[in-house]
C-alpha cells in the first residue's frame, strides 16, 4: 500500500499569467469561471481504463440523460461495470453558473469487501458543499481490522487534504457512521486554487480506490461473501432513503423522476443484493403508524470538528 503515496502531489497556487479551466486573467485579476466536472469524470473514466476493461452497465439503456423542469438544467448519466466492480456510475447536473454537482461512486462486487468510493460535490454560484471518502462496509469504529486494512496507509493523504480543505461543520451521527477516518467534508468559496485542490484530491482519492481495488482477492467463503452484500445492501438502502441530495433532484426534475433515478440508478443493487427493508436495519426510524420517520437525524448528535485523529481513531462519542 506505501506506493500509494508516491503518485501524491499537493496542488501549488496559480499562477496570474496562467489560464486554467476554472481562471481568466483580466487586466491583473482573476475572474472564476463556473465549474464543471466534465473534466473530473473524464479523468476517473481515463484512469480506470488504464487498470480495468469496463463493459457499459445495462443501466445505461434506461438512464443516460435527462432535461430539467426549467428546460435549462442538464442532468448526464454513465455507468459501467468491470471484474471486481458491480456498478461504477456517475451522475453530473450541469446548470450553468448557478448549478454544478457531481455524484460518482464505485460499488465492489460482493466477492469482495472493499469500501465503496464516494465523491459528492454541490457547486453553486460561489459555494462548494464536498463530501469525498473511501465509505468503509464495515463500522470503522469497532472493526479496528477492517480500518488498518483499508485505510492505515491512506492516512497521509488524509492528512494532506484534510489541512488544505478543513471540515465542513456539524455532521451528524448517522450520517459519520458512513465515512472513513479519511473522509473530506468541507465547505469552501469558489476560487481557481480550491477548484484546483478539489480536483487533485478526487484524483488522488480514487486512484488510491483503484490501486487497493487491484490489490483485492477474491473471497471464496460465502459466508463471508454474503455479509459483504449486507453491508452493501445496508448501505444502499440508508442512501436511496435518507440522501440530502433527493429534495435537489424532485426539484429539478419532480417526484417521480427523482425516486426512480435515486432508487434504481444511484443506489442500485437492492433488490438483487437482499430483501431486508430500510425499518429492518434501522428500526429506530419507525413512527408508531408503521411509516418511515422522515428526519435525516434523529439522535441528535452531531459534530462541529473532525472527530479522528492522526491514527485514524475515533475521539468522538456516539
Amino acid at each position: 500500500m506505501a506506493s500509494l503515496l508516491s503518485f501524491l502531489s499537493i496542488p501549488r497556487p496559480l499562477p496570474l499569467a496562467t489560464t486554467t479551466s476554472s481562471a481568466v486573467v483580466v487586466r491583473g485579476s482573476i475572474e472564476v469561471k463556473p465549474l464543471s466536472y466534465h473534466k473530473f469524470l473524464d479523468s476517473a473514466l481515463d484512469e480506470t481504463r488504464r487498470r480495468v476493461q469496463l463493459r457499459p452497465s445495462p443501466l445505461q439503456e434506461s438512464f443516460s440523460s435527462l432535461k430539467g423542469m426549467d428546460a435549462k438544467t442538464d442532468l448526464h448519466m454513465l455507468s459501467f461495470e468491470a471484474p471486481k466492480i458491480r456498478l461504477l456510475r456517475g451522475l453530473h447536473i450541469d446548470g450553468g453558473e448557478s448549478l454544478q454537482v457531481l455524484d460518482f461512486a464505485a460499488f465492489p462486487r460482493p466477492e469482495f469487501d472493499l469500501p465503496i468510493f464516494c465523491a459528492n460535490f454541490f457547486t453553486a454560484s460561489s459555494t462548494n458543499i464536498i463530501v469525498l471518502d473511501l465509505n468503509p462496509l464495515y463500522d470503522v469504529i469497532t472493526r479496528v481490522d477492517y480500518r488498518e486494512k483499508y485505510y492505515k496507509a491512506l492516512l497521509p493523504l488524509a492528512q494532506k487534504y484534510t489541512t488544505l480543505l478543513p471540515w465542513g461543520g456539524k455532521l451528524t451521527s448517522e450520517s459519520l457512521r458512513l465515512f472513513s477516518p479519511i473522509v473530506i467534508w468541507t465547505r469552501f468559496a469558489s476560487t481557481p486554487y480550491m477548484h484546483d485542490v478539489l480536483y487533485s484530491a478526487f484524483m488522488d482519492y480514487y486512484k488510491a480506490w483503484l490501486e487497493i481495488m487491484d490489490q483485492a482477492t477474491e473471497e471464496v467463503d460465502e459466508v463471508r461473501i454474503s455479509e459483504n452484500q449486507e453491508a452493501q445492501h445496508r448501505y444502499l438502502t440508508w442512501r436511496a432513503e435518507k440522501d440530502p441530495g433527493s429534495q435537489l433532484l424532485k426539484k429539478l426534475i419532480g417526484n417521480p423522476s427523482a425516486k426512480d433515478l435515486i432508487k434504481n440508478f444511484l443506489f442500485n443493487g437492492r433488490q438483487e443484493l437482499g430483501s431486508k427493508t430500510f425499518l429492518d436495519y434501522f428500526p429506530e426510524y419507525q413512527c408508531e403508524d408503521g411509516t418511515i420517520n422522515e428526519k435525516r437525524s434523529i439522535m441528535g448528535k452531531s459534530f462541529e470538528d473532525r472527530p479522528w485523529d492522526a491514527r485514524g481513531e475515533f475521539i468522538g462519542s456516539l
